[in-house]
């Protein structure tokens, strides 16, 4: 969620078999709502003939087969080389790329209109995240856990279709400017016990996160970071009172939307305070800075990753506004709100934009995740769906706005899979093409080397070796977006 005031070992013909981190999730049956958008299930599945990006980083391998086996990849080889047991179902995907499952780490259950209203949508996230390639998510930050808490269970008894759901507990903040966040669910911890009984009741609940947005002192957040450490959670933050450096030497797990979530580097900072020149900082800083080195130096010492999300292109005046199957999946008012936002941003001028100094602040946060990278951080990704950044598409954009900060496509799809794994801690299970792993594999019409923009076309989405029709999830939410 945004706030415009404070804010973004491949075996070739081998059959290999580990014991499993985490248990497949087929359920014993799936009911007739999941049902009705299976295309692919069958206890053995050949697909054979792909262009394969496998999450590692690593070159393009062509007209390659996967073999999947009881919801694991059981052999990944050149065509031909591998023996595809009798009765198995083949899929000649000749002109398809395929990509393992991506791994949303900043992927919410509720939408945020132009308005910054807050909408629950159970029915249509899910789908468009399972749609669109999708197959784990982090929801980092919660209006409405229990409802999410749900969601997880009756997508893993088979009652809903889905990704699978890490679960955040809600959004704490503590008392300062931006405290008023409360009245629309943010939980404001006064003390350091009532910061430590709320990350218990959550532990106990079932949350596996905590996130902390953007007001918040060094004493509150202590206390929260220590107490989740000893139940077993994580903590992530949008940041802006506390800096990324300071967050990091209180043992922080996440950092979330980089470059314009940072105050290292405004002079005038005051202890606990989001500056007010914050972003007009920013916006003048050079980017050779010495202090944005000292920052990564801190983050990759401690080990601590940063998630991009998709949602920080959305705030910048020209840029792509959304496209037509965006539009056509928002409720009609939603979509007429996001047009007129997206006229009004790209109007107005550097004195007057809506989100201040976005046009300064956007380019320099693809310069600064490339810089992160290099010094050696660890890069995830994310949507955080908002203000024209839809569940899933915002996560296919993702590759796009990577490839334009300088990646290449298997360094991008590396930083949306198997990074996003090992920040959820998953990658043994998750995140690469690999024999023994979960089958969480997209399916893609066209060639994403050549044409990033083909991830839009993803065909068949596949989890725990079971294939999902994507058009037709799709199709499920047109409307839908803002309602349901």
């Amino acid at each position: 969620m945004n706030n415009p005031r404070t804010s973004l070992i491949v075996l070739t013909g081998a059959i290999a078999f580990f014991a499993p981190a985490l248990q497949a999730q087929r359920p014993p049956v799936f009911q007739a709502e999941v049902r009705q958008y299976v295309t692919v299930d069958s206890p053995t599945v050949a697909l054979t003939h792909v262009r394969l990006i496998d999450g590692t980083g690593g070159p393009p391998r062509d007209d390659h087969t996967i073999l999947v086996s009881d919801g694991r990849i059981q052999a990944v080889g050149a065509t031909g080389m591998i023996s595809i047991p009798s009765g198995a179902k083949v899929l000649d995907l000749t002109g398809h790329t395929v990509i393992p499952g991506i791994v949303g780490v900043h992927d919410h259950m509720f939408y945020s209109t132009p308005q910054m209203t807050m909408v629950q949508s159970p029915y249509a996230s899910p789908r468009l995240y399972l749609a669109s390639g999708v197959t784990t998510v982090r929801t980092t930050g919660s209006f409405s856990p229990y409802a999410e808490l749900n969601l997880k269970g009756g997508i893993e008894r088979g009652e809903v279709p889905g990704p699978r759901i890490h679960i955040t507990a809600p959004y704490v903040i503590s008392p300062g400017p931006d405290a008023h966040l409360d009245q629309i669910g943010m939980h404001k911890l006064t003390t350091e016990e009532s910061a430590r009984r709320m990350v218990r009741y959550w532990a106990e609940e079932g949350a596996e996160w905590i996130k902390g947005y953007t007001q918040l002192s060094r004493q509150i957040f202590a206390a929260v970071i220590d107490e989740a450490h000893k139940h077993g959670l994580k903590v992530t933050g949008h940041l802006c009172s506390i800096s990324f450096s300071e967050a990091v030497r209180l043992g922080i797990d996440n950092i979330e939307h980089g470059f314009r979530t940072n105050s290292d580097y405004d002079r005038s900072k005051q202890q606990d305070l989001c500056p007010p020149t914050h972003f007009e900082t920013l916006a003048k800083l050079d980017m050779n800075d010495p202090r944005i080195q000292e920052t990564f130096r801190l983050m990759v010492e401690r080990a601590v990753p940063m998630t991009t999300t998709a949602v920080n292109e959305q705030l910048a005046p020209g840029r792509p506004g959304p496209d037509p199957r965006t539009i056509d999946a928002m409720a009609p008012w939603i979509a007429e709100q996001e047009l007129a936002r997206r006229a009004q941003l790209d109007a107005s001028t550097p004195t007057g934009e809506i989100y201040p100094h976005m046009r300064e602040i956007y380019p320099r946060s693809q310069q600064y995740e490339r810089a992160f990278v290099k010094a050696g951080g660890l890069l995830a990704a994310g949507v955080d769906p908002a203000f024209g950044a839809l569940a899933g598409f915002g996560d296919q954009r993702n590759l796009e706005l990577l490839v334009q900060a300088g990646f290449t496509v298997p360094e991008a799809i590396q930083i949306m899979t198997a990074n996003g794994a090992k920040v959820l801690g998953v990658l043994a299970d998750l995140g690469t093409v690999e024999v023994g792993k979960l089958a969480d594999l997209v399916v893609i019409q066209g060639d994403l080397m050549a044409n990033p923009g083909a991830i839009r076309q993803t065909t068949i989405v596949f989890k725990d070796g079971v294939g999902y029709d994507s058009a037709k999830l799709i199709a499920s939410v047109k409307g839908q977006v803002g309602v349901r």
